[in-house]
């Protein structure tokens, strides 16, 4: 398919795609090293996967975007968000995966409205692969004790006297 045959807006939703999968990629990598250092290795090895889970993501992005003769560029990374604790870290993911999987639904629906079949599927099979890993995080999250509402300060974050965490 030449760029001719397709969408602006799908090549839109494609380069976005590939700044926030890269930036779950930079996020993870440095949570994966930050829990490292707290001495947290098997929560670090998890980051790690993701890590991995989410380049691969980014390169089946460029490749989509080079079979369509696009050339692929990454338009702004969000910058690495920290928090004092695993369950804060746990929590900053899922609104980022949150932002995924409402990317991928958007551009799903986009290329259906448009009868782009081959983009909605490749859009639609992305979607997939971050609700199953929003899930994932969603139950990890659970085995922690749930969000930062229920028990944030169990996991190390220490609390000023007005019950703010801080760093």
């Amino acid at each position: 398919m030449s760029m001719d045959a397709v969408h602006p807006r799908v090549l839109g939703y494609l380069g976005r795609a590939l700044s926030l999968e890269l930036t779950a990629v930079q996020q993870y990598m440095t949570q994966a090293s930050l829990v490292g250092l707290w001495g947290d290795e098997a929560s670090a090895e998890r980051f790690r996967e993701e890590t991995v889970e989410e380049m691969q993501h980014a390169e089946k992005i460029v490749q989509q975007m080079l079979q369509l003769g696009v050339a692929p560029a990454a338009s702004q990374l969000q910058p690495v968000r920290h928090a004092p604790d695993l369950v804060g870290l746990l929590e900053q993911n899922t609104e980022l995966e949150q932002q995924l999987v409402d990317h991928y639904a958007e551009a799903s629906r986009f290329c259906a409205l448009i009868n782009d079949d081959a983009n909605g599927a490749f859009f639609q099979a992305l979607l997939e692969d971050e609700q199953h890993h929003s899930r994932e995080l969603e139950a990890w999250l659970q085995q922690l004790g749930g969000r930062r509402r229920r028990g944030y300060a169990r996991y190390g974050g220490s609390r000023d006297r007005r019950g703010r965490a801080t760093f």
